[in-house]
């Protein structure tokens, strides 16, 4: 590519070099051959008998001993990861809510008292840790049986 540049009122040609021009500065370095004598002796490099050491040697491929390691049975089995529901004390629902209050996953996020997993509303399992003088409503969670019998005797209800 040639640039014609004018320099106060000389007129100067500058010729820019391409890619397809670059030329290697060293000599390419032949290729070891294997078995001809000279400085490596007898084997080359290759130490004495053994597979590494014959012509066209051949090893098994890795992938095949991971592909062996799956089921051959149709229908590969495996356990899905149950997610475990959010664990939450009465004691902690006795300072929170008010009488008559309805505790319900979305207003438990609302109070800061669980966190949402990976962007969605976690299920949630009441247990009977603390105790409860409070009528609340409860609905959409889980509920230990000792909790049910606290929360039934402070009159609240269950849905």
């Amino acid at each position: 590519m040639i640039c014609l540049v004018i320099v106060s009122c000389i007129l100067v040609i500058v010729d820019f070099m391409q890619l397809h021009e670059l030329k290697p500065i060293h000599k390419r370095k032949p290729r070891k051959r294997v078995g001809r004598g000279g400085k490596r002796g007898t084997y080359s490099g290759k130490g004495i008998k053994g597979q590494k050491s014959r012509a066209g040697r051949k090893f098994k491929p890795i992938i095949r001993e991971l592909i062996k390691k799956y089921p051959k049975l149709r229908g590969y089995r495996f356990k899905p990861v149950k997610e475990k529901p959010c664990v939450v004390n009465l004691g902690t629902l006795e300072q929170t809510f008010k009488a008559d209050a309805k505790v319900t996953p979305q207003t438990l996020l609302e109070k800061k008292i669980i966190r949402r997993i990976k962007g969605k509303v976690p299920q949630v399992k009441i247990l009977a840790k603390g105790d409860v003088t409070k009528k609340l409503i409860i609905e959409g969670c889980q509920v230990s049986e000792s909790a049910k019998k606290k929360i039934e005797k402070a009159e609240g209800t269950m849905k």
